[in-house]
């Protein structure tokens, strides 16, 4: 019987990107709504900057994002080893430059449930620190503005 054993090293298979599309209306006046996964995503500005105050403006939304993403992982946390999130609170603060208004620090107060255990209290820190939004925020993705053929 013949050996069909290559001795070759086999080539890396690298996954394909993937693409996700979010589609952006504008239903009126300082108002942007975005469509994610079926959800419509409204923002608006507020009453100062010449909106409505209607709905978050979308840097809070961007900012809600990070805190949320931190409070499901510390949710998955807890539940993937039956601990109890009662009482489990996640606050953000945020520091602004007051020139440019962009956040110079972010800190997320992670405060867990009365009885928590001790044992668990740095895995859950860490977990909490590995949110992919923050994770997209410490290495950032490329950007690009590219105009698209108008439609009419």
């Amino acid at each position: 019987m013949q050996n069909t054993t290559s001795s070759a090293t086999p080539e890396l298979t690298v996954p394909a990107a993937t693409t996700s599309t979010i589609e952006v209306s504008f239903p009126g006046g300082k108002r942007v709504a975005a469509l994610v996964d079926g959800f419509q995503v409204m923002t608006d500005q507020p009453v100062s900057g010449g909106g409505e105050g209607a709905a978050p403006a979308p840097f809070d939304l961007y900012l809600a994002s990070l805190a949320t993403c931190a409070g499901i992982y510390a949710l998955g946390f807890c539940q993937a080893r039956g601990l109890s999130t009662e009482g489990l609170r996640l606050r953000q603060l945020v520091e602004q430059d007051p020139e440019t208004r962009l956040p110079t620090a972010i800190r997320l107060e992670l405060t867990p449930p009365l009885g928590f255990p001790e044992k668990y209290l740095g895995s859950l820190t860490r977990v909490v620190a590995g949110c992919k939004v923050k994770k997209s925020i410490a290495s950032p993705p490329s950007f690009s503005v590219e105009l698209a053929p108008a439609v009419g």
